[in-house]
């Protein structure tokens, strides 16, 4: 028995005789007639009652025609489930992504037109700074993620750059520096600072302290943060000042004024998306396609960092 069998015999059934199933499934009458014997011989039953008027169903007829029907709607329903799986229309992609970067215009034109454009898929999203996504790339526990890298040369991934990212300075909206901002990171010697843990971001870590040496500047940090977010809301909280990516700027946090100073613009962090090399998901397929098409950057004129000089 086979599915061609079971369409021959529900046009049989349907259209009253083999002469007129046989114009509608556009086969020869002595070659659906022997489809239907041999789809009663392999199920061991009679069909049909044939006689001088026509045909009738037998009882086993009548049950496998309303089987049959669902078989084929079943078929039907697999093969459309599998297309789109293929397709990447549907299923489940995890991404990774720090929680200030979900602010950034870009990135989330980028997952919002991925929403509009497969809206089968389920797009988990989860909160990790770069370490932690690195970590659940390596381990297949996540297909995707937007972290800081210094090159897309990972072993064992593969990454496309997103945007160059720089760093700003967060102040309390009352600090001094809020309306007087400073023009140096000298000036800021004696501050007390917010940081965040190596573990958590290496990369950025490394790349901060590394541009910082170059200025021969050391912040005096007092205090630390588990992210960006916690940093900023430290800030906010009057507990010190601290250094973040400019993208961080675009997440609204009250009472906390982001400034720009010459010596953090030429600090290059690049934001990449990156991927497990030999993930064949048809849904991350389409994510690499919808990133490779855009150009993500930050506008120089970004609304939420103001030069030094200028309060927001």
């Amino acid at each position: 028995m086979d599915f061609r069998q079971l369409r021959y015999f529900i046009a049989v059934v349907e259209e009253g005789s083999v002469l007129a199933a046989s114009r509608r499934v556009h086969v020869a009458q002595p070659a659906l007639t022997r489809q239907i014997h041999l789809l009663e011989e392999s199920l061991g039953v009679r069909l049909f009652e044939r006689h001088a008027r026509g045909m009738k169903l037998t009882v086993a007829g009548m049950a496998l025609f309303e089987d049959a029907q669902e078989l084929l709607d079943r078929r039907d329903q697999i093969r459309a489930r599998l297309t789109a799986l293929d397709s990447g229309l549907t299923g489940k992609l995890g991404l990774g992504i720090t929680v200030t970067q979900l602010w950034f215009p870009q990135v989330a034109t980028l997952l919002g037109d991925y929403r509009r454009r497969y809206p089968g898929v389920a797009l988990e999203v989860f909160p990790l700074l770069s370490g932690p996504q690195l970590d659940r790339l390596r381990v297949e526990r996540l297909d995707a993620g937007i972290l800081y890298l210094d090159n897309g040369k990972i072993p064992g991934l593969d990454a496309r750059l997103l945007h160059r990212d720089y760093l700003v300075l967060a102040v309390h909206e009352h600090s001094p520096w809020a309306s007087q901002p400073p023009r140096t990171l000298a000036q800021l010697q004696d501050e007390d600072f917010i940081e965040g843990f190596r573990q958590a971001s290496p990369v950025f870590f490394d790349r901060m302290q590394a541009h910082f040496a170059r200025h021969n500047f050391q912040p005096r940090v007092v205090q630390y943060g588990a992210d960006n977010l916690a940093l900023l809301s430290m800030v906010a909280a009057g507990l010190g000042i601290a250094i973040v990516p400019a993208t961080s700027g675009y997440h609204p946090v009250p009472r906390v004024r982001f400034l720009r100073l010459p010596e953090l613009d030429d600090c290059d962090m690049p934001l990449w998306f990156a991927w497990r090399t030999g993930n064949d998901s048809p849904a991350l397929r389409n994510l690499i396609s919808l990133v490779e098409a855009r150009k993500l950057s930050l506008p120089s004129n970004n609304p939420t960092c103001r030069p030094a000089g200028k309060k927001i």
